[in-house]
């Protein structure tokens, strides 16, 4: 009783912070630009530290690169079901639910969750998983969106290579993954520098979803809403099942993956649908009501397998 208190109090403390970013943006203490400067320093400073940080306190298993190829595993499945759901539908809808049944948004949002209730085990884990989902969801994903949609545009592997290596999460991934690897480690003084630094993840990342936070959709559009949340959490689930009790890893790398599996939809689909000339808006309330449904079901899938 006493693990399931503590989830529920942590989870209530993550709600608050979420909460409270909605209230002061609505109150005018925080504008809707403020998002994109929060946004900045997670993924440029918090971010990249939380992972140096992590990934400094633990021993590489080189089994456990095979996440990477998982979280690209899990991203094609959602993309066939966008795809194949709408075989009898215009390319258009093809393309907007390829772009927003996929993705993860595991920096922001789940490693937070994982920060706080797991090892830095569990966090390295998530942290290879969400370098195989950036991979799709960051390039891959949309060419193929855009290819589906009939724009002209073409694959280009150099672009999304670059939009990769843009990236600093992804860096930092890459480069700490290496050096576990190879069992080399980096100064203390960059450690405890990313430590402190790292430590303020969670509250900036939490921050920033509640000032981006907005629902505002017709009645019209809100059945092909809850559609894509029922495909995407019917999915979930099974990929949080299989994770759990598939996988041929230690525990903590497990109850990673049976909580990675209920990520929100990846922050930049709303951006990529706008590049298609997509519903943005319908875009943004898809993001938005994912977030209420994997607080839920994070939260009770902590509960389950802590």
């Amino acid at each position: 009783m006493s693990g399931i208190l503590a989830v529920l109090t942590k989870a209530a403390a993550f709600i608050l912070i979420i909460v409270m970013g909605y209230v002061l943006k609505r109150k005018g203490f925080f504008h809707p630009d403020d998002f994109y400067l929060i946004s900045k320093i997670v993924i440029r400073i918090t971010l990249p530290c939380a992972i140096i940080s992590n990934f400094s306190n633990i021993t590489m298993d080189r089994s456990l690169l095979f996440l990477c190829l998982l979280g690209i595993i899990c991203n094609i499945v959602m993309v066939s079901i966008g795809y194949v759901t709408n075989l009898h539908r215009d390319g258009e809808r093809k393309a907007f639910d390829m772009i927003n049944l996929s993705g993860y948004n595991i920096g922001n949002f789940t490693l937070p969750f994982v920060q706080s209730f797991l090892g830095p085990v569990g966090f390295a884990a998530t942290s290879l998983f969400d370098a195989g989902n950036a991979v799709m969801c960051t390039g891959v994903t949309y060419t193929l969106a855009s290819m589906v949609k009939g724009t002209g545009e073409k694959a280009s592997v150099r672009n999304i290579v670059k939009s990769l290596l843009s990236s600093l999460p992804f860096d930092a991934y890459v480069i700490m993954t290496m050096l576990a690897m190879l069992e080399l480690s980096l100064p203390d003084v960059i450690v405890s520098f990313a430590a402190t630094v790292g430590a303020s993840n969670a509250f900036l990342a939490l921050l920033m979803i509640g000032i981006g936070f907005e629902i505002r959709l017709g009645r019209d559009k809100l059945f092909l809403i809850f559609r894509l949340m029922a495909l995407r959490y019917g999915v979930a689930l099974a990929f949080s099942l299989a994770g759990f009790y598939l996988l041929p890893f230690e525990l903590e790398v497990r109850q990673a993956m049976a909580i990675a599996a209920f990520g929100p939809v990846s922050s930049v689909a709303t951006a990529f649908t706008g590049r298609l000339g997509g519903d943005v808006e319908m875009s943004s309330a898809v993001n938005s009501m994912s977030i209420v449904l994997s607080m839920a079901a994070i939260t009770v899938t902590l509960i389950l397998v802590l």
